[in-house]
């Protein structure tokens, strides 16, 4: 299996850039990152930055998609963030949002976990067939039926998180996904509420239909936010992942195809991967 991954990160409107990105590798498994700090300078960009050392170094030192895995990932970085809190100055408030996903390239699966209000997308002909579920004040409004999606996305109150890594007097909220099976031609996206937010899903299918390279479709990303997004607008990171199917495959495979769309099924949970020790 053939991935291309591409990445872009810009403070958008704010003086300083709070986002942060990353991504490993071995021969067997990639791990693919974004978190949005918060806090102001020093800080938000600190807790992002733990956050994503935390949780691609546990990764690395014992890979898996288990549930377990992915959960205790971002535990583990909720508490080195509260750690660096402990430092006081403007460490002493900061927090930070995570989205994480994991791919077992010999099993061809995909699991993903977050806490907060940075998305994964996962799109397959040309279509999302899944998503991650924001940890927010109006994503519960959605959920109760006060307001829909584009509601929510234009709510005054849309930056209000239920969830963020940093917490100290509970544990954060998080979502582990179950693992579904990856297929050639599926575009993965991780990103900050600085894409999603200006752009809505709508207008991310949309440039995804425009674009034949993973390069093409950031630099449509970065276009799109700086057109529709208003001034002083959040940092905007994007990481997105394709799986680049054969040579032979059509070029118009990420054009839309409705009839042949189908929802990623979870798959059977192997055993966990044994843990693999460093050179």
């Amino acid at each position: 299996m053939e991935i291309e991954i591409v990445t872009l990160s810009r403070q958008g409107g704010r003086t300083y850039n709070e986002d942060v990105h990353g991504h490993w590798h071995d021969e067997r498994y990639v791990a693919c990152l974004v978190a949005d700090g918060a806090g102001g300078h020093g800080g938000g960009d600190v807790a992002a930055a733990t956050a994503r050392s935390s949780v691609l170094g546990g990764f690395s030192a014992a890979p898996g998609l288990d549930e377990f895995t992915l959960r205790t990932l971002v535990e583990q970085a909720n508490r080195d963030v509260v750690a660096r809190q402990a430092e006081g100055g403007k460490l002493a408030g900061m927090r930070s949002t995570i989205v994480f996903a994991a791919i077992d390239l010999e099993n061809q699966a995909l699991a993903w976990v977050h806490s907060g209000d940075s998305r994964a997308y996962l799109f397959r002909g040309g279509a999302i067939v899944a998503r991650t579920t924001d940890h927010s004040l109006v994503q519960q409004m959605v959920a109760g039926g006060m307001l829909d999606e584009e509601g929510a996305r234009l709510h005054p109150q849309r930056n209000m998180l239920l969830s963020a890594l940093g917490s100290i007097e509970e544990a954060p909220d998080i979502t582990v996904s179950d693992r579904m099976r990856l297929v050639p031609g599926d575009v993965l996206l991780l990103c900050s509420d600085g894409v999603w937010e200006p752009l809505g899903d709508e207008c991310l299918v949309d440039t995804l239909h425009a674009s034949r390279t993973p390069s093409q479709w950031t630099e449509q990303l970065d276009t799109q936010i700086k057109a529709h997004a208003k001034p002083g607008h959040d940092n905007y990171t994007a990481l997105t992942l394709w799986v680049i199917p054969d040579e032979e495959d059509d070029a118009t495979r990420l054009l839309p195809a409705v009839e042949e769309v189908t929802m990623p099924a979870p798959i059977d949970e192997p055993s966990a991967a044994p843990g693999k020790s460093e050179d």
